[in-house]
């Protein structure tokens, strides 16, 4: 037993050293001394290995012989094949990525699209405080080197050798700078999760290069090893953080096999992306966060690793249910999105997301001709059977009126909370007409920064700058229900509700109406009382705000343009607001925003308005209510004279 004992002991003592190699690493010590430090942690056992084996006493030769394996090595499988035999295509290589390439030869780097590449001079400091707006966003992307995806691709297709001295003299740089240290901007898990996995890609890129010498590998192999431990060392964030982190983990444990660790840090990465696929995507397939941008980027750190897995014979690592949440988790930009490319942008969304190539990519990988066909706009594929689309789970709800670049379409929010990423805007939507978005989403503007900036990071998160109901103007609670959702082929009926506030239930009914136009129905339910106030934005464009009839209008020169008007009740009012829109993070620009205003007292309150896509001459718009007046109501029945046209819509909740 006491033997037992002291064998479990010195097992148990073997991991823990084996684990605190991270900080125990020495990057300042002699070439020699790395080489040692480095064959400590590989398997040399391996007979692939013998020829670094043999000349573990050379520490000089082995890194030779290390450097001539990984050149020679067929066994592993990378998205990133490497180009050594074939010859160049710089015609392949686009501008922009290009000169983003030509600009790190000088030391000017890129980080956030929307900034502009910064100029290091001679030298580049990598915790530089001159961040554009003093946001840290920008200081925390510099560490996840952007300008080396574009090095590696420019060298890929050029064969230029002065991008890869360029990658490795800034690689040395950057390894030497930037020691692993607690709450170092270099040392985010999840930018330590991103290098990860780029960073196999930049080996895969540059490994055939002249610049890279067995001291470049020596040194990029520690690092690598580094990164595998810091992020296996300790519980992976339960976020979207947490999966750039096991990829990048994975990703350095597949690409480098022969590290004694690897299967260990495979295994830890596999398991947490296994286990987070079944906690962050909600069973209708959205990512928990309620935002798109983050919904596709998970589609990618989920899929990603489960493919390399399988080119590398670890198909059973992840089984049938993982690829069928994936799958769905596909379904949703099908569903949420416009044909022309466009997206609603909920949340921290920003309009400039291209979610067509990786629809297109997993459309053919599942074999799904309608999302194929959306990928496509209409170029391959079968369209939808379906216009209609309820994510009861995660609170979107889409209608539109078919699957041609003319279509109208609106997307409502109501759901739960998604987080930081995530705004207090439940009862808002996105309304598209004639490849125009006519109702934008405020968006983000900006993460991070000075004062001036996080002020302007809470305007954008305001309940009252999205188009939906509030109470004085103050924020909302996210407390949502579906109380109906009904298709057919004359009209589609959503009605959801969001307890808003503590005394008062704000809900909403849409009606899309041949699918030409809609009806809101929105209720104030609730004793509180106060200014009940319902908030329209339009897109910045010259517009019409007629008070004395309650109704507003976009005039687009050409095209889609949209018709906003209420139902006159006592004391009902049209008020001009404060209008801000971000398409992009980090800008801004002013549009059109107003509300229809009420004092309530106890009683509850009833709000009817017709939204109209248009083109030319402005409608003339008469509404009744034949049934239903009263918010209490469970059944309502709304009539809607369009020019000489009259048209009559109704639901019934259960």
């Amino acid at each position: 037993m006491r033997l037992n004992t002291i064998l479990c002991w010195l097992i148990i003592l073997m991991f823990m050293w084996e684990s605190s190699m991270t900080a125990e690493l020495n990057m300042n010590i002699s070439f020699k001394e790395k080489v040692i430090q480095l064959l400590n942690l590989l398997n040399l056992e391996s007979s692939d290995l013998e020829k670094v084996r043999a000349v573990t006493n050379l520490p000089e030769s082995a890194a030779v012989e290390l450097l001539s394996y990984y050149r020679s090595r067929t066994s592993v499988k990378h998205p990133v094949q490497r180009t050594k035999d074939e010859k160049p295509s710089p015609d392949k290589l686009s501008t922009a990525t290009r000169q983003v390439a030509d600009d790190a030869l000088r030391n000017i780097l890129a980080t956030l699209s929307v900034y502009p590449r910064f100029d290091f001079g001679k030298e580049i400091d990598w915790f530089t405080n001159r961040a554009p707006n003093k946001d840290n966003e920008w200081l925390w992307q510099l560490h996840r080197h952007y300008s080396w995806d574009a090095l590696a691709e420019a060298y890929r297709y050029t064969r230029n050798e002065e991008y890869a001295r360029c990658y490795v003299r800034q690689l040395l740089d950057w390894i030497k700078k930037c020691p692993l240290q607690k709450n170092s901007p270099a040392w985010r898990t999840i930018e330590a999760g991103i290098r990860g996995y780029s960073w196999t890609g930049h080996f895969q890129s540059f490994l055939d290069s002249d610049a890279y010498t067995p001291e470049v590998l020596i040194n990029h192999l520690l690092s690598f090893y580094q990164h595998a431990e810091y992020l296996t060392s300790r519980d992976m964030s339960r976020n979207n953080w947490g999966l750039m982190e096991a990829e990048g983990a994975a990703f350095i444990a597949m690409t480098f096999p022969e590290f004694k660790s690897a299967s260990r840090w495979r295994r830890k990465a596999f398991n947490h992306l296994k286990l987070m696929i079944k906690t962050q995507v909600r069973p209708d397939g959205h990512q928990y966060e309620q935002c798109l941008n983050y919904h596709m980027g998970c589609i990618l750190w989920f899929a990603r690793t489960a493919e390399m897995a399988e080119a590398n014979g670890l198909k059973e690592e992840f089984g049938s249910d993982y690829w069928k949440s994936l799958e769905m988790m596909c379904e949703i930009p099908m569903k949420l999105c416009a044909m022309d490319g466009a997206h609603p942008q909920f949340g921290d969304t920003s309009s400039q997301l291209n979610w067509r190539a990786t629809l297109a990519k997993y459309a053919r990988l599942f074999k799904r001709e309608d999302m194929l066909y959306v990928a496509t706009e209409g170029k391959e594929g079968k369209p939808p059977a379906e216009t209609c689309f309820a994510l009861p789970y995660s609170g979107f709800y889409s209608m539109r009126s078919g699957w041609d670049s003319k279509a109208i379409m609106l997307v409502l929010k109501c759901g739960p909370d998604g987080g930081w990423h995530c705004q207090p805007d439940n009862g808002t939507f996105e309304i598209f007409a004639g490849s125009r978005r006519l109702t934008p989403d405020s968006g983000t503007y900006i993460y991070y920064g000075d004062e001036n900036a996080l002020k302007w990071r809470k305007w954008f998160r305001q309940t009252r700058v999205h188009q939906t109901l509030t109470l004085d103007g103050v924020d909302t609670a996210y407390a949502p229900a579906l109380l109906l959702w009904q298709t057919g082929k004359n009209t589609d009926v959503l009605v959801v509700e969001n307890q808003s506030y503590k005394h008062l239930k704000h809900r909403r009914a849409v009606l899309f109406v041949e699918k030409r136009f809609f009806i809101l129905v929105d209720d104030a339910l609730g004793e509180s009382t106060g200014t009940v106030m319902l908030h329209f934005q339009f897109p910045p464009v010259s517009h019409k705000l007629q008070p004395e009839n309650l109704s507003a209008h976009t005039e687009f020169d050409t095209g889609a343009n949209l018709l906003i008007k209420a139902l006159p009740r006592p004391g009902l009012k049209l008020v001009p607001e404060e209008g801000w829109v971000s398409f992009k993070y980090g800008s801004r620009e002013p549009r059109p925003a107003f509300r229809f205003e009420v004092e309530k007292q106890k009683q509850n309150l009833r709000f009817v308005t017709v939204l109209v896509p248009f083109e030319e001459i402005v409608p003339e718009v008469e509404i009744g209510v034949i049934r239903g007046e009263l918010p209490e109501a469970k059944e309502t029945e709304i009539e809607i004279r369009l020019k000489e046209e009259k048209f009559r819509a109704s639901y019934k909740l259960p």
